[in-house]
Formats: C-alpha cells, structure tokens, sequence
C-alpha cells in the first residue's frame, strides 16, 4: 500500500468528524435541530470504528497510522497510532455517545445547541487521548476532554452542581499541572529533544528525578480514574451532573487513567515502578474495600454507582501494577466492559429517576411488577456488575484476580473480599428497588421502557451476553498491545 493513496486515516477521522460536528451543532439554535445532529453524527462515528475493524491487518499500517509536523521547533508532531487498545476505547466512546443520547432524547435542555456542541467535543478529545503517540498532543486532549465536561456539569445538573463542579475542576486543573511538569521534565532528558512516546521511552533520568516524576503522572492519572485517595470529587459530580455527562464521565472518561498507565506511566519509568508497586497496589486494594463499605450503606442510586465505580477502577489499577500477562489481559478486557456495564446502570437509574422523581432506595420498591421489562434488563446489568459467570464482566475479573493472585496470595484474598461486598450493595440494591412491597410512588411504573431507551439497554445487553459467552474478540484485538506492554516491563 503506497501511504500517499491513504487520503485520511482513520485515528485523523475519529477526531477531525467529532470535531466538526460539534462546531456545527453550536449553530443549530432552531428546536430539536441540535439533538438530532448529534445523534446522527454520533452514529457515523460508531459506522467509523466499525469499519476500522476491516482495516487491522498490517498491511494497513497506513490507515491506522499518521504523523505529521505540528512544532518542529519542539519537537513534536501531530503523532497518532491506532493500535488494538486504542481500537477498543474507541469503539468504547463512540458507543457510549449514542447510548447517552438515545437514553435521554425525550429530555430537553436548555440551550441545547451548547449541550450537544460541547458533549462532541469531548468525544473529540477522548479519541484524541486513545491514540496519540506524541506527549504533547497527548496533553492537548487530555484537556480537550475534560474542559467541556466542566462547562457540561456546571451549567446543566442538579441544584449543587455548582459546589460539585468546583471541587472537579480543583481536582482536575490541578492534576493537568502536574501532568505538565512531568511532560516537560521528561522532555527535557529525552536523547533528540522530542515529545515523541519513542523519545520519552529512551529518556534517561536520574533515579530521584524519576521516583519524583512518576508520582507527578501518577496524580494526574489517579484523579482522572479515580482512585483512591483522590476520588472525593466523583461522587459528588456524578450525583449532580446530568446523565449523559455522567455516563461520558463513568463509562469512559475514567478509562483515561488506566489507559495512561499503561500507554505512558509504567513504560516511560520503569525504575520508579518496581520501587512504588508494592504502595500504588496497595492504595488501589484499600481503595477497594472502602469503596464496597461505603457503597453498602448508600440510600441513593447514583451515590452507590459512583462508588462501585471505584472499586471497579481501583482493581484495575492494581492488576496493571501486578506486572502480569494474565492481570494485564483482564485489564483490557475490563475497560471496555466496565464501561458499558456502567453505563446500562446510569441508564437504569436516569429512568427511574426521571419517572418517579427520586433515586432514594428508601423510597421505592416494588418496581417489577409495574415494570417487568425494566426488571430484566437491570437484573442482566446488576449480574454483569457483579461479575457472573456468562456475563462480559466475568473473564475480566477473573483474569485480574488471577493477575493479583500471582503477584501476592494475601493481596489477592483482601481483594477478593470486594466481590463478595460487591454482591451485597448490588443485590440489596435490586431487592428493595425493584422487588418487595409495591408503594403509592411505585405502583406507576408502566411504560417506563420504551423507544430509544429500550433500544439503548438492548444494546447493552447484547453487549454483555456476547462478550460473556465469546470474550475472545477483546483478547484477540488487544493480545498485541499486551504483548508490547509485558515485553517492556520486563525489559526486553
């Protein structure tokens, strides 16, 4: 294949269309204009991805591959790369974007053009982050993400999302900063000067400058995931954000974190790693058990999602640091399907909030028998949570357990521990909300799944009973990235 028959990549086009459409739809001022833009060109994306999946073999190197000059003087360059990690995490955001639109197309907000507008551009950024190869565009996106999330959650939301908002912009301006400085230390003792991820491999830096570096990336990248201690901002935006912004924020945003630590963390300091392993796993696993504890006591929904979300990121973060083949495939595998079991709950919880008015446990109950379809749809997801065998959570955590297992035994046992809490707060949850005794609130649930919502959960579905039963389409896509990855922690 001569590169100069390729016109446009396909890590060019994931950014540049996001990019557009949302510029457009911050002209498209008329009714429902903005919204149907949106979730057209959040459909051609996903028709994007897809076809990108024709193109993987290596012959095709140059449809998944583009560098060009952007700051010579620097060096740096708009660098891109489409490897079997980035494919997935692609594939992720453009589904996640259509499932938040479709889920709330019968709601309307105000200055609707801004909303869609912005929640464009943010894809725009997250498929920039999933494939640049040069830490200064990396950066660029990084920001490009998360800036029109900030303006999302502090102008649409709950009464508090002022409050809430403030706190994650503190949390992530000053995580951004230290991101920076990191990128600039580093840059500064690359061999040629350059933000290549090439150069910033062949950095040579001083054992204190890399043990003090490290933990600068590693901030950044905790807040992001998050993970404990730094996860103090999320429950709170993701009670008052409104859902598609927190279903952006849970189902792919946090996958920032993760990917980071393993595109760029722990390859670019591999020193510092070994030294820090043993505290960042043990951060991850307390983490986890904190999370679980404080997710059992939650009266509401959204609070006891935003907490199981932490347990999930947190044992993700510690299966990549175990260091691993069998924790870093679960790992893979995970991302993506975290990602679409967390968003079938925000799906879940938006419905209920949305026909009864609250998302107090305490204050529903009986829901299945007003609404049976609901039920089984969230039985499936509430499963998939909680990691059940057939479900696409299953083989992840399996694996990472595993991962975890081989590292430390007690580690792995303390760990473990999280599943069983897991199945309390998940399954409490199902009881008291859909099952139990029917209230005046409840017995009016009929007809609360329907058109694009009920379309939207059915993908999840799908999504979670195939990946259950044939897990092996991750693997397969991503066996190449882990590959690279394990042969560069382990020094080869």
């Amino acid at each position: 294949m001569n590169p100069n028959d390729v016109l446009i990549t396909f890590p060019e086009l994931l950014i540049w269309f996001p990019l557009l459409s949302g510029l457009i739809a911050f002209f498209l001022v008329k009714g429902n204009s903005a919204k149907q833009w949106a979730v057209i060109s959040s459909f051609i994306t996903v028709a994007i991805v897809a076809a990108s999946f024709f193109f993987t073999d290596k012959n095709y190197f140059h449809f998944n591959n583009v560098s060009y000059v952007w700051m010579p003087s620097i060096g740096s360059s708009f660098a891109l790369m489409y490897d079997g990690m980035g494919r997935m995490l692609c594939l992720l955001t453009a589904l996640a974007f259509p499932l938040a639109f479709l889920t709330t197309y019968n709601t309307s907000y105000s200055k609707p053009n801004n909303f869609y507008g912005l929640m464009l551009l943010s894809q725009t950024g997250l498929m920039g982050v999933f494939c640049a190869m040069d830490a200064l565009v990396f950066y660029f996106f990084w920001e490009l993400a998360i800036i029109p999330i900030y303006f999302l959650a502090s102008q649409w939301g709950g009464e508090k999302r002022i409050q809430a908002t403030f706190k994650f912009f503190v949390y992530t301006f000053a995580a951004s900063l230290l991101l920076m400085v990191g990128i600039i230390y580093v840059y500064l003792h690359t061999p040629d000067s350059s933000f290549s991820i090439h150069s910033f491999l062949k950095a040579k830096l001083p054992p204190g400058g890399e043990k003090l570096v490290f933990w600068l990336f590693f901030a950044a990248f905790a807040v992001k995931m998050p993970l404990f201690p730094f996860h103090t901002w999320q429950p709170d935006a993701y009670e008052q954000a409104t859902a598609p912004v927190t279903m952006i924020l849970s189902g792919v945003m946090v996958k920032m974190g993760v990917f980071a630590l393993i595109r760029w963390l722990i390859p670019v300091f591999p020193y510092a790693t070994g030294l820090f392993t043993n505290i960042v796993i043990g951060l991850s696993v307390a983490g986890m058990v904190y999370a679980s504890c404080v997710a059992w006591v939650q009266d509401d929904l959204k609070r006891l999602v935003a907490y199981s979300s932490i347990v999930h990121v947190g044992l993700m973060c510690a299966a990549v640091f175990a260091g691993n083949q069998s924790g870093t495939e679960g790992v893979m595998l995970q991302m993506f399907n975290h990602g679409i079991n967390i968003i079938g709950l925000w799906i879940v919880v938006e419905l209920i909030e949305k026909h009864f008015g609250t998302r107090k446990i305490s204050e529903l109950g009986g829901i299945a028998s007003s609404a049976p379809v609901l039920t089984v749809f969230l039985v499936i997801i509430a499963l998939a949570n909680i990691a059940l065998p057939l479900t696409n959570a299953f083989v992840g955590e399996f694996l990472m357990f595993n991962g975890l297992f081989v590292y430390g035994k007690w580690t792995a046992a303390i760990a473990l521990t999280t599943i069983i809490l897991s199945a309390v707060y998940t399954l409490n949850m199902v009881q008291k909300v859909f099952y139990g005794n029917t209230n005046s609130l409840t017995a009016l649930g009929a007809g609360m799944v329907k058109g694009s919502a009920a379309a939207a959960l059915t993908v999840v579905v799908i999504i979670i009973l195939l990946l259950g039963v044939y897990p092996k389409l991750l693997l397969d896509l991503t066996k190449d990235t882990v590959n690279v990855f394990m042969n560069r922690i382990m020094g080869l």
